[in-house]
């Protein structure tokens, strides 16, 4: 099958990978137990955009939080529910290893991009 865009083919091409949610630090908009779709690459992540990341003050911690803000070569990040502050505020500038494009797994369905 061929197409008129040549980068549509590798980008339908790049692998995504399952993450499982725990936690209820991205309730409402993700709850724990949850499954989400990671694209890795891809756009370039935007402000608003639900990542996997990695925090430098604690690499053993992969964490799904929303992208704020690039700051000092990574993203500073927030968890959805104001309650916990599980995020930036706490363990400082994260690494992103992807962006999350779906939750397929209790409730199937596109992940909003939140205006920040």
């Amino acid at each position: 099958m061929g197409t008129d865009h040549p980068g549509e083919a590798a980008r339908l091409r790049r692998p995504l990978t399952a993450v499982l949610v725990t936690g209820p630090s991205m309730a409402p908009t993700l709850r724990h137990g949850d499954a989400v779709l990671v694209r890795p690459g891809g756009r370039p992540i935007r402000p608003g955009d639900v990542v996997v990341a990695v925090f430098r003050t604690r690499p053993e911690l992969l964490v799904v939080k929303r992208a704020v803000r690039p700051q000092d070569g990574g993203w500073w990040l927030h968890g959805d529910n104001d309650l916990i502050t599980d995020d930036s505020r706490a363990y400082g500038v994260a690494d992103v290893r992807g962006r999350v494009v779906a939750r397929y797994w209790p409730r199937p369905g596109r992940v909003p991009r939140r205006r920040i």
